[in-house]
């Protein structure tokens, strides 16, 4: 049974990842200690007695669709509900849109351990919070005043529409079409596939945020407009009026994430759904990539809350299932497994692996936090550039980590653990989603490597690195033999980032795209383990001396991360900077047959 760990999530959010910096910013004046241990601890307990016991409710009875109506799982409304009674949902919205107007950092440990209690669950909220800042910064006043309070209280709930049977990743193959009316509103056609929550019986109405083209919009991308686009419309005293012309056609029988509904939405059946344009015609997907960045850190949440359960799971069956002896031991009969060196490299890998994603994805939200909360322009660059360079990193790398994270899980559990009985194969097929969605984390590293290294001119990654050093500098002059040589392991993995660093920054700017996209994808693991093992160092310098044993376990975890996983980043430098020949070379013509 999940219990959530608020110990640990409050030190890495204070000791690690720079909640102080908020506080101590003069944007945050009420945000006190007692308040932060006052909203993880209520967060912690909802995710633990109300959400995780329906996971595995949830995941057996899925979503049926009958008529053009779906039916959550069993006790999933009163859930949502007693959720957004509990004012979840605007945790982090601005006070002025009736949120709460608290930063990021809090929002995004509280979805941590909503997606550790379900997954399922924790992503249709997810999207809503997406759509109210997708609103907030780009649609008119009146539509704000019509929609935004509702979707805040959650009251109603919103999506994101945007892949079509045709096009994927690639939105230049977008088909949606929207004709302009007399009235100033638009008419939506076409078809959505893949969409989150895009039918359920949770709130009383649901607002699309729905991508489309109008007929004389430029080709590609730069002919893209956003638009809201309600199930039901709106009378004018806020009352819901006639239902909109959009429906589900269906719904995805999934591997994973059973409890949320995937749709497939059909616009335009009885001449076009009445759509709402969201900022300027024709420049559409830059309100989305709003919404988009935020589902990514969330999707990276995601990857570390699936995480988090399985460590819980195998550790407890771990400690429970008895077989075999070790060396040494007294008395007589099996031992707990757990005392078996194969399967305590097993435990310490994945708690090192979650607590990696757990710092990665909050110093990810610190740094957006930083940038909103900037008044000097130069901060302001500086955070911003810095969000934009952790968020790929923390939506790859910790959902590459949720799904071998699950996967170590059920091989603990050997037998037990590919029967569905024990619950822990969920983990595994809930967590395999995560690295596709809201863009696949190949094109994370596509990003990472094309658009956020060369920020500033490369200059941000250069102090970026150098600020990882004088962490690294300060743990070797700890005068803490119990370190080893966990200094001289990070200097390594840091040396190695570098020198991949330098040679995609000299590939790009020599007009060799090509070799540079070959080696993203280790690139970004690089990364992202480099940074990874820095954070594990730092949050084991931060232990006090009045908890002597989270100390210790907290250098033990930074020491074998360094001695284990991080040893790969000298095998994903010379991936990155020596493969580029053969994989473009590579042919798949010649091997289709």
């Amino acid at each position: 049974m999940y219990r959530a760990p608020v110990d640990e999530i409050s030190f890495t959010l204070k000791q690690v990842c720079g909640l102080p910096d908020l506080q101590n910013s003069g944007s945050y004046e009420d945000l006190g200690d007692d308040l932060v241990d006052a909203i993880l601890n209520e967060a912690g307990r909802f995710a633990t007695e109300e959400i995780a016991p329906l996971n595995s409710v949830a995941d057996k009875h899925g979503t049926p669709l009958n008529d053009g109506v779906v039916t959550t799982p069993p006790g999933w409304r009163d859930l949502y509900h007693a959720w957004i009674e509990g004012g979840w949902n605007g945790l982090s919205a601005s006070a002025e849109a009736g949120g709460q107007g608290l930063p990021q950092m809090l929002a995004c440990a509280a979805m941590e351990m909503w997606n550790s209690g379900s997954m399922a669950f924790a992503i249709g909220p997810t999207l809503t919070i997406g759509a109210v800042e997708a609103i907030e910064k780009h649609a008119t006043e009146e539509l704000k005043a019509i929609f935004l309070e509702k979707l805040v209280s959650g009251e109603w709930m919103g999506t994101m529409n945007l892949t079509e049977p045709q096009a994927g990743s690639d939105l230049n193959a977008l088909k949606a079409k929207a004709e302009r009316q007399d009235d100033g509103t638009y008419r939506i056609s076409g078809q959505k596939i893949y969409i989150t929550y895009g039918e359920h019986d949770l709130t009383d109405n649901i607002v699309h945020l729905v991508l489309a083209r109008l007929p004389d919009a430029p080709a590609g991308t730069r002919g893209i407009s956003l638009f809201l686009v309600p199930k039901f419309l709106v009378n004018e005293d806020g009352s819901l009026g006639a239902r909109n012309d959009v429906r589900c056609a269906g719904v995805e029988h999934k591997m994973g994430i059973h409890g949320s509904p995937t749709c497939t939405m059909v616009y335009g059946d009885e001449g076009g759904a009445v759509g709402y344009l969201i900022g300027e015609e024709n420049r559409g997907l830059a309100c989305m990539f709003t919404m988009m960045n935020n589902a990514r850190l969330a999707v990276g949440l995601q990857g570390l809350g699936v995480a988090e359960r399985a460590c819980q799971d195998a550790h407890a069956y771990a400690l429970d299932r008895k077989q075999g002896r070790v060396t040494g031991q007294k008395g007589e009969g099996m031992i707990a497994i757990a005392h078996h060196p194969d399967i305590k490299r097993s435990l310490l890998g994945m708690r090192t692996r979650t607590q990696v994603a757990r710092a990665i994805c909050y110093s990810c939200a610190h740094a957006i936090d930083m940038a909103n909360t900037a008044t000097d322009p130069g901060q302001k660059k500086h955070w911003s550039e810095r969000a934009g360079l952790l968020t790929p990193i923390a939506k790859a790398l910790s959902t590459d980590f949720g799904v071998e994270v699950a996967s170590i899980g059920v091989q603990i559990h050997g037998g037990m653990g590919y029967v569905e009985e024990t619950g822990v194969a969920q983990h595994l097929r809930d967590a395999r989603i995560a690295p596709i969605y809201e863009g696949t984390n190949g094109i994370q590293s596509i990003d990472l490597v094309l658009r956020k290294l060369p920020l500033s001119g490369g200059e941000h990654i250069k102090g970026f690195l150098a600020e990882l050093r004088d962490i690294v500098r300060e743990v070797g002059q700890s005068n803490r033999p119990e370190f080893g040589d966990t200094a001289q392991r990070l200097a390594g993995a840091l040396d190695d980032l570098e020198a991949a660093t330098l040679w995609m920054l000299e590939a790009q700017a020599d007009g060799r795209v090509d070799d540079a996209l070959a080696g993203a994808t280790p690139y970004l693991r690089l990364a992202g383990l480099a940074y990874g093992g820095v954070l594990l160092a730092k949050g084991a310098l931060r232990s006090g001396m009045e908890d002597r044993a989270r100390r210790t376990q907290r250098t033990i975890m930074a020491r074998s991360f360094a001695m284990t996983i991080l040893c790969d980043t000298a095998s994903l430098k010379e991936d990155i900077t020596g493969s580029s020949e053969s994989i473009l070379a590579f042919d798949p013509e010649e091997l289709a047959s």
